[in-house]
C-alpha cells in the first residue's frame, strides 16, 4: 500500500454501529465491564481509547512500524522516551537542537542523574569518540530546528547498533512522508504530530513509534502510568489532518523550493539554509534519505542585528508571526527570542543561529503572494 492510501485508510474502519466513515470520538472516561476483567478490550480511557487506538495504528504504518504510542504533547513523547533511562545514563545529541528538547534535557533530567552531550553530528569519526560506555541514548533531529542541518541516519545508527545504543530520531521537520528513520535503522521515531502530521494548528499531540516489542512495552506502560495521554477530540483531529499530509506537504515543498531561491538572491539577505541547494552541507545525504527537501527555509539578514529582524517579523502579512510550524497557513519566528530562547546566546551562536536568523514555515498559500509579501516586508528593513 502506498503512502497517501496509507495515510486515509491505514488503522481505519467505518464504525461498525453506524457505518460511519470518519472514526466516532469516543468521548468517555471508562467501559462497562459484564463481569470483573470480562471487556471488549477497553477497560479506563487513561489505558485504551478507540480513537486514539485507531490513530496509533495509522501512525505506525506510515512510519512503516509495528507500534504506535500517542502522548498530549511532542515534548511529553520525548519525556516518555527519556524515562526509560536510568541515573548515571548519557544521551548524545546534536549541539543544533530544538530549544525544548535542549531543555528538557538539561533542565529536567540533568537533576536526575541523566547528562546530555551536544555534538555535532556531521563527522561520524568525531561522533563514535563521544560514545562512552555511559551512552545509551542517541538522539538525532534532522532536518534540524532552525539551521536545518542534515545528519546522515543510516550512518549513525550503523555506530549505534555496533556499540549497542539506542537511537530517535526526531523526525517532525521532515514527517513521514519525506522520510522514514526506521527503514534506515532507527529505534524509534518521534514526532510532534502538533506539526505536519496534524498540519492545522489546531491541536497539540506527540507520538512515538517503534518496531522494537520491548521499546513499545515500556513506552505503552509509561503512557499509562505516567498518563500524559491526548484526549479523543485530539487524537481525531490528528486522524483528520493525517488524511491529507502527503498533499499539504508536496505543496509545501514545491513552496519552499521557490522561496529558497528568491531568498538566495536578494541583496538583503545574507545566508539561507535549504537542504535542496546543492551547496547545502550533507545535501546528497538530504537527496538520499528524503523524498524531497521539507517546507521549511531559515534566513539571516546582511544587517545581522535584532532590530532589523524585528523589522520585518512586523512586516509580513501572509506570513504570521508565530511559534510552531507545518500547518496549512505560512509562518515566521524569531528562533533566538522564541523557539530557542532557552538555549544561551554564546551556544546559538557556534551553531549560525544569529539575531537576525528568522525561520520561515512554507505553507499551502499560492507561491506568488508568498514572495511578494517577503518582497514587501524585505524593502522595510
Amino acid at each position: 500500500m502506498k503512502f497517501g492510501t496509507k495515510a486515509i485508510h491505514a488503522g481505519v474502519k467505518p464504525d461498525p454501529s453506524t457505518g460511519a466513515i470518519m472514526t466516532p470520538i469516543y468521548q468517555t472516561s471508562t467501559y462497562v465491564q459484564t463481569a470483573p476483567g470480562e471487556h471488549q478490550g477497553f477497560e479506563y480511557a487513561r489505558t485504551q481509547n478507540p480513537t486514539r487506538s485507531a490513530l496509533e495504528e495509522n501512525l505506525a504504518a506510515l512510519e512503516n512500524g509495528k507500534h504506535g504510542i500517542c502522548f498530549s504533547s511532542g515534548l511529553a513523547a520525548m519525556d516518555a522516551i527519556l524515562k526509560t533511562l536510568n541515573p548515571g545514563d548519557e544521551i548524545v545529541s546534536t549541539n543544533d537542537l530544538y530549544g525544548g528538547s535542549y531543555r528538557l534535557i538539561t533542565k529536567v533530567y540533568e537533576k536526575f542523574g541523566v547528562k546530555g552531550k551536544f555534538v555535532p553530528m556531521n563527522d561520524m569519526a568525531f561522533l563514535e569518540k563521544q560514545l562512552t560506555k555511559k551512552t545509551k541514548l542517541i538522539w538525532i533531529e534532522t532536518p534540524t530546528n532552525p539551521m536545518l542541518n542534515i545528519i546522515d541516519i543510516e550512518a549513525v545508527c550503523a555506530i549505534a547498533k555496533k556499540k549497542g545504543i539506542k537511537t530517535c530520531v526526531d523526525n517532525t521537520f521532515a514527517s513521514p512522508y519525506l522520510q522514514n528513520p526506521l527503514d534506515l535503522g532507527a529505534d524509534i521515531v518521534l514526532h510532534s504530530a502538533t506539526k505536519y502530521i496534524g498540519g492545522h494548528s489546531d491541536v497539540i499531540h506527540g507520538a512515538v513509534i517503534t518496531s522494537d516489542k520491548n521499546i513499545a512495552d515500556q513506552l505503552y506502560f509509561i503512557q499509562n502510568a505516567a498518563g500524559a495521554v491526548p484526549g479523543p477530540q485530539d487524537c481525531f483531529l490528528i486522524l483528520r489532518g493525517i488524511k491529507t499530509l502527503h498533499v499539504r506537504v508536496e505543496r509545501a515543498c514545491k513552496n519552499a523550493k521557490k522561496i529558497a531561491k528568491y531568498l538566495k538572491s536578494h541583496p538583503k539577505v545574507n545566508k539561507v539554509y535549504y537542504p535542496g541547494f546543492k551547496d547545502h552541507p550533507n545535501h546528497l545525504i538530504a537527496k538520499k534519505q528524503m523524498r524531497d527537501f521539507g517546507g521549511m527555509v531559515s534566513f539571516d539578514l546582511v544587517n545581522n542585528d535584532t532590530e532589523s529582524a524585528n523589522e520585518l517579523l512586523k512586516n509580513t502579512h501572509l506570513f504570521s508571526l508565530a511559534e510552531s510550524l507545518g500547518g496549512v497557513e505560512s509562518l515566521i519566528g524569531h528562533p533566538a527570542t522564541m523557539t530557542h530562547g532557552s538555549i544561551p546566546r554564546e551556544q546559538r551562536l557556534k551553531v549560525g543561529l544569529t539575531d537576525s536568523l528568522m525561520r520561515l514555515s512554507i505553507g499551502i498559500e499560492d507561491v506568488d503572494d508568498l514572495i511578494d509579501d517577503l518582497e514587501q516586508a524585505l524593502l522595510n528593513v
